[in-house]
């Protein structure tokens, strides 16, 4: 079980009941959009606003305590940052999956045809999954 708590901290976020219900639900469900997050918001906070889940996810951000994973025709996914990863997406049920590739060298190929310094990188492949197949 991950110390939210400390790791907030070590962020230069306070470990505010929000935030640590917030950091449970994607340790939880590994990848999810706002919609699902406040779902699940409610039922621990009942009058909890859309704009606090926002302002928290931004500030988590900010710090690098979660990543977003933007999706090709889909609201974008917010999950735990981590080692650096891309993503598989079920174009039928959703599904995603962490995958680890050897980013580097696609990173230093685009880098050389380009004029580009990348900083970001965000690769998300899609396809059918096999229980889609």
């Amino acid at each position: 079980m991950i110390d939210f708590t400390n790791e907030l901290r070590i962020h230069n976020l306070k470990a505010t009941p929000q935030r640590l219900a917030i950091s449970d639900a994607m340790q939880t469900h590994g990848h999810i959009n706002i919609d699902a997050l406040y779902t699940i918001m409610l039922k621990k906070f009942n009058s909890i606003s859309l704009a606090t889940i926002y302002k928290n996810i931004n500030l988590m951000l900010e710090n690098s305590f979660i990543q977003e994973v933007k999706l090709p025709q889909n609201k974008s996914v917010y999950e735990l940052t981590k080692e650096v990863h891309s993503h598989l997406v079920c174009q039928k049920c959703n599904k995603i999956l962490d995958i680890n590739l050897e980013l580097q060298t696609i990173l230093n190929e685009a880098q050389a045809q380009s004029d580009f310094k990348i900083s970001k990188s965000n690769l998300v492949l899609s396809g059918i999954c096999k229980k889609c197949q």
